[in-house]
């Protein structure tokens, strides 16, 4: 056996002592949505390993079935890898590509069974292309991960160094296979070493992964006002800080919503504690449904709401106005008995503003004149269009 040989026969042993490492750790029933796609990760891309093994898949036949099946497998785990970093960097692009490259490897490399120089050229182009948009993913998280607090930036660098060497290594070989450039012997050594490498590193940056968003998800919670399920003004306040600065750095328009329900108090004094707070839960929860993904919602005050919601045109916070306004009156009388109506202002960010108080101090002065106004109103800053 070759050390080459010896590098791709440790690889499934490798593979399946992380992923029994990783449901050891964190479990199948106490893991997150982005935990469980990792181990089935791990899982299949073992079972791909495995069949392409110098010492088992050459014992099975045929071997080119064999060979289908175990790159589809290695297909199949990198793309519930790619599912398992999409659940903590949600949403993201290429979902259906991810999702359909197991089965068009499968096929294409089946089909091309009479030339086998092509048909691994193919597929190991389909791999490279997989762990090019892993790369993407790790190296660009996406907006909503600062909306969910999460801290992830040291296992994303070392996803990187995982995935970058090995991706390399694999379209060096599609280029040498598919172009009949010479011999395989150094490209299949170097992608040994660098699939060696990817699978010492996957494991730590799985756990990191699942950490961070454990941790930011505990945050949350200690974050998030019991009633409504919404953070609380101090969390809305220190989130807001990073929409803010991206809205600047990209010159992006950014709004602020306030709202405040009508006629509380007297809701209060007169159905008492119980209905009061479940017209706020209730309001909350028609925020959570009508607002855009990617907005930032929160309870500033005892009956006061705030939407920072970013990329906002003049025409977003009329539109979820509307729509909030049509969720309340199918909701409302059915769940509390009575119709449930509110007061609304908003404001936009502007080049002066230091921060979201001076954001905020427009929005509920906007916010006071559509109560003065006759509630039921939804009010803008004076010369917010312009």
């Amino acid at each position: 056996m070759t050390f080459t040989d010896a590098l791709f026969t440790l690889m499934p042993m490798q593979a399946l002592a992380a992923a029994l490492v990783l449901i050891t750790l964190i479990g199948w029933r106490d893991a997150n949505a982005g935990g469980r796609w990792a181990q089935c990760g791990l899982a299949v891309l073992t079972l791909g390993l495995a069949l392409l093994s110098p010492i088992f898949g050459g014992r099975l036949a045929p071997p080119h079935g064999v060979q289908t099946l175990g790159l589809a497998a290695i297909s199949a785990g990198l793309s519930a890898l790619w599912w398992a970093l999409a659940q903590w960097f949600s949403p993201q692009p290429g979902r259906r590509l991810m999702t359909a490259a197991p089965a068009v490897l499968a096929a294409a490399h089946a089909l091309l069974w009479r030339d086998r120089a092509a048909a691994q050229a193919l597929a190991d182009l389909v791999i490279a292309a997989q762990l090019a948009w892993l790369g993407v993913l790790l190296e660009r998280p996406g907006r909503n991960s600062v909306l969910q607090g999460l801290n992830s930036r040291r296992w994303r660098l070392l996803g990187l160094i995982a995935v970058l060497p090995l991706l390399a290594a694999i379209a060096w070989r599609a280029a040498v296979t598919g172009l009949a450039l010479g011999s395989l012997a150094w490209p299949d050594l170097l992608l040994g070493l660098a699939g060696q490498l990817a699978l010492l590193l996957l494991l730590p940056m799985l756990l990191l992964a699942w950490r961070s968003q454990t941790e930011a998800e505990l945050a949350r919670l200690a974050q998030t006002d019991g009633l409504t399920g919404l953070i609380d003004n101090a969390a809305f306040t220190q989130r807001s800080v990073d929409l803010i600065s991206m809205a600047r750095r990209y010159d992006e328009p950014l709004a602020l919503m306030v709202f405040e329900l009508d006629n509380f108090p007297a809701l209060l004094a007169e159905r008492g504690p119980d209905v009061a707070d479940r017209a706020l839960a209730l309001f909350a929860s028609c925020v959570q449904a009508q607002m855009r993904l990617g907005d930032l919602a929160g309870r500033l005050a005892g009956e006061q709401f705030g939407v920072l919601m970013a990329r906002c045109l003049p025409e977003g916070p009329i539109a979820l106005d509307a729509r909030l306004r049509a969720a309340l009156a199918g909701r409302a009388p059915a769940e509390l008995g009575q119709p449930l109506s509110f007061s609304a202002g908003w404001g936009r960010l502007r080049p002066g503003d230091r921060g979201l108080p001076d954001l905020q101090r427009r929005a509920e002065t906007a916010l006071y004149e559509a109560r003065r106004a006759g509630q039921g109103r939804l009010m803008a800053e004076p010369g917010v269009t312009d």
